[in-house]
């Protein structure tokens, strides 16, 4: 069963959350270790050759393995708003502003998305790709599900675990396991509450994050992309495996990475996000 209260809510500071899970995942690690990677592959974001006609391959992909038409029901509300988005966003070289591993969507850094999504019309999302789960997790990695048990040691070892614990109160966490999901749950948002701003914190491999840019700028949402390393998919071969759930390598956030986001959590929750 899921913690309903979180360990930052449970606590008076970030630093005292901070340092009982790091206690906790510490102890869990020497009871129950998790599979990890040895090393960090040193393999190119987007492979030689893929990287060519990637907007019309993406568009290409999400049309045709759009099962139930659910993306193209989305797209049919308003129809030549999103296309005109769409195509504006086509016309651009790059859909993103990069530094580093954060691949910012209609914003320029950290501080627009934080006054953004501190906003009293803000809807913030933050999304983790299966991928990134352990091999252990109890809830299975291709699944949109995650316990982020307390009470449980893989859960207490696992970075999304800490992250979604750390979340404020405010944020919607969803756990993807196709391309196709996600854009579903943004577009169901989207629709629910049409008079909010929709902010995102979403963790993909980089082809991904390349991939799929246009469509986010499509529906006018804003937020940062979180480049993950490891074993990524930088093939159109390795992802289409991937959204079929066929995918036995690991994928991490870098420690500075990982920092950087908890840090942007933790500015968020100190804002009125809380």
């Amino acid at each position: 069963m899921v913690n309903k209260l979180k360990l930052w809510d449970q606590r008076t500071s970030w630093e005292e959350a901070e340092k009982a899970w790091d206690e906790k995942a510490l102890e869990a690690s020497k009871k129950a270790p998790l599979k990890k990677l040895a090393t960090l592959p040193s393999i190119p974001g987007i492979a030689e050759g893929t990287g060519r006609f990637l907007k019309w391959k993406s568009l290409k992909y999400m049309a045709t393995h759009d099962q139930g038409r659910k993306i193209l029901k989305h797209f049919l509300k308003h129809p030549l708003k999103y296309a005109l988005r769409l195509f504006r966003s086509s016309l651009k070289k790059k859909s993103y502003v990069r530094d580093g591993d954060f691949f910012f969507y209609g914003l320029k850094n950290e501080e627009e998305f934080l006054k953004g999504a501190m906003g009293k019309d803000a809807l913030v999302v933050v999304g983790f790709s299966y991928c990134q789960k352990p091999h252990e997790c109890p809830e299975g990695r291709f699944t949109d599900r995650c316990r982020h048990s307390l009470d449980s040691p893989i859960c207490q070892q696992c970075d999304i675990g800490k992250v979604v614990h750390a979340l404020p109160q405010k944020a919607i966490p969803l756990f993807i396991p196709t391309i196709h999901y996600i854009g579903d749950q943004i577009f169901t948002l989207i629709h629910k509450y049409p008079k909010k701003r929709l902010f995102f914190l979403i963790t993909a491999c980089e082809l991904t994050l390349e991939m799929f840019g246009d469509l986010g700028n499509m529906v006018a949402i804003q937020g940062v992309g979180i480049r993950l390393d490891g074993r990524i998919c930088n093939t159109m071969k390795a992802f289409e495996l991937s959204e079929e759930g066929i995918k036995p390598g690991l994928t991490v956030l870098t420690t500075p990475t990982q920092k950087r986001l908890l840090d942007l959590i933790k500015n968020l929750r100190s804002g009125a996000c809380v």
